[in-house]
């Protein structure tokens, strides 16, 4: 089962996308209120940081995002138009002086909440996988 769409890199996108997803997949699996929220919360930052930093907040340039969904194993796909980055020299929002700035947590959040985060080569283009336990309450 997959859920995909194409948006422009406009932040006001951003929940309408994240609402959308999680919809598909509360419709096809059952998801704890706790993986809901780390699941809207790396959406969010992952489409962001496309829209803002790839694509240049350009919105006619279109951020792709696809969602699959295969027994507990959530993929979840961003990908931008952008020359993309270095995954690899993002600094450590937790280290020294990086704890004071503004921004520089997203791929942080996103790596620390996912099982799996991998980049292309390029960078413009992020997989994040989750794995969900089915048999958690709510």
């Amino acid at each position: 089962m997959e859920y995909s769409c194409f948006v422009p890199s406009d932040i006001s996108y951003l929940k309408k996308t994240s609402n959308n997803i999680i919809d598909f997949l509360s419709n096809k699996i059952k998801i704890s209120s706790d993986d809901v929220f780390y699941l809207r919360l790396v959406i969010e930052e992952a489409v962001r940081n496309a829209m803002q930093h790839g694509n240049q907040l350009n919105p006619s340039l279109l951020v792709d995002i696809k969602c699959s969904l295969k027994g507990s194993k959530i993929t979840l796909i961003v990908e931008d138009k952008g020359k993309g980055f270095d995954h690899k020299k993002v600094p450590n929002p937790t280290k020294g002086l990086n704890v004071y700035k503004e921004g520089g947590r997203g791929v942080f959040l996103i790596k620390s909440l996912m099982d799996e985060v991998y980049f292309n080569d390029s960078g413009n283009k992020i997989t994040m996988i989750k794995y969900i336990n089915q048999n958690q309450n709510n």
